[in-house]
């Protein structure tokens, strides 16, 4: 069944790049999406301009399942270069932070140090879960979905535990980057609503640019100590041997640091934690898993994903005239591939709105659509989220989440504060 559209939403509701559509509820984005997939074509949104970064016009929104898919499998014509994260190109002086990573990715990161860090995501759930009971409760973000994925990051670099928490910090705040808790500064820019103005960007562009200096710092100064003394992570493989004939270079290396904490972090935490809400929300569905665990939830996995889409969108730049399912884009153009809206298509999923741990196939796009930029990781997420509901449902199988503190950010559906409540177990002997 598809999303029902109300008669009194219209295009001119909608403002793919105004903050205030991504703070509303999630049925009305749901709705919004499906009227935009079902326009004849894709719809162009501007982008407003903001002091300091260099501006386009705007951007194509793709927000159906083919266009998506599509452009994913052709990243000669759909480019990342020169960016993928963000509507507007960051300037300059924030490149070395913040530009493409993806052929560092996909030269450094094995299949090999993705099974060593597998070996010891039990036993850290275990100890997460241990302390949530011990706690009491609270709120289950801090306190369990978002240890898990940075403590295994952490391992497979090397990163000493004391600097967990600050990694989390830094991580936030790239991220969050238009949420004002994180940067100090608002980026609403529509009429009624405050304008950022040059201090305000300015403001948001120095605090994301000096979380991304101190991950570069903690990188180099790890990679330094990893050169002179190889440990066996992950650092020291990448800092002391030659990927394809030739070593990575220190802000190479730092770049695919700065990668990989950052999605290592935010993408599986948010999925753990939508799924403890959607297993909230939906009795049933947590009643079906428990029935048969194991024999469930790879497919709870992949329908949490879906249904959530932590990631909302990334950004794609043509390189060239293109045409793609009856339109014609232009070199230069810019595309923004909304995984959210794919995951929501009724042309592919049946009854989309839907939360279905049963539901097969599910031909989602929660981790990227086919290509190199499918997200590397996207087995060890798997695992984790596996990992964590198992050892949740054993020791408190009628945990439940409260109201989320929503994060206010249209690239990233996550929750920055979510309360949980649970029947205490019994102690364990």
């Amino acid at each position: 069944m598809a999303t029902e559209i109300p008669p009194q939403l219209t295009l001119a509701d909608i403002d793919l790049s105004d903050l205030r559509f991504w703070a509303r509820p999630l049925e009305e984005r749901a709705r919004a999406f499906a009227l935009l997939r079902a326009q004849p074509g894709p719809v162009f949104f501007t982008l407003p301009k903001l002091p300091f970064l260099r501006q386009s016009p705007g951007s194509w929104a793709l927000v159906h399942h083919a266009d998506v898919t599509e452009a994913s499998r052709h990243p000669e014509i759909f480019s990342s270069e020169p960016s993928a994260t963000s509507p507007a190109d960051m300037p300059r002086w924030m490149d070395g932070y913040f530009n493409s990573m993806i052929d560092i990715v996909s030269r450094a990161f094995s299949p090999r140090m993705l099974a060593r860090a597998e070996d010891d995501i039990a036993r850290r759930a275990a100890r997460i879960v241990d302390e949530l009971v011990e706690a009491g409760g609270g709120d289950f973000v801090s306190g369990a979905a978002a240890r898990l994925p940075v403590e295994v990051i952490c391992d497979m670099l090397g990163i000493p535990a004391r600097h967990h928490r600050r990694v989390v910090e830094l991580t936030n705040i790239i991220v969050g980057y238009s949420d004002p808790e994180y940067v100090g500064a608002t980026l609403e820019y529509r009429d009624g609503a405050p304008k950022p103005g040059r201090l305000g960007t300015l403001r948001m562009l120095g605090t994301v640019a000096s979380a991304g200096w101190r991950l570069h710092r903690l990188a180099a100064r790890l990679g330094r100590e990893r050169r002179a003394s190889p440990t066996g992570d992950l650092t020291s493989a990448l800092v002391n041997a030659n990927v394809d004939g030739e070593r990575l270079t220190p802000r190479e290396f730092a770049t695919f640091f700065l990668l990989l904490v950052v999605a290592g972090n935010e993408t599986t935490r948010n999925a753990i934690a939508h799924g403890l809400k959607l297993f909230t929300e939906h009795p049933d569905q947590r009643e079906l898993l428990l029935a048969d665990f194991d024999g469930r939830i790879a497919g709870a996995v992949e329908e949490i994903v879906r249904f959530s889409s932590p990631v909302i969108f990334m950004r794609r730049n043509l390189t060239r005239d293109h045409e793609m399912n009856g339109h014609t884009f232009r070199k230069g153009d810019r595309v923004t591939l909304f995984y959210w809206s794919a995951n929501r298509d009724e042309a592919v999923f049946a009854d989309p709105d839907r939360f279905d741990i049963t539901r097969s196939p599910n031909p989602h796009v929660g981790f990227g659509g086919p290509g190199p930029h499918f997200c590397l990781g996207a087995n060890l997420a798997r695992r984790e989220i596996t990992v964590m509901f198992r050892e949740l449902f054993t020791r408190v199988p009628d945990i439940a989440a409260g109201e989320p503190d929503r994060l206010k950010s249209g690239f990233i559906n996550g929750y920055k504060r979510l309360p949980c409540t649970f029947t205490p177990p019994p102690a364990r002997r």
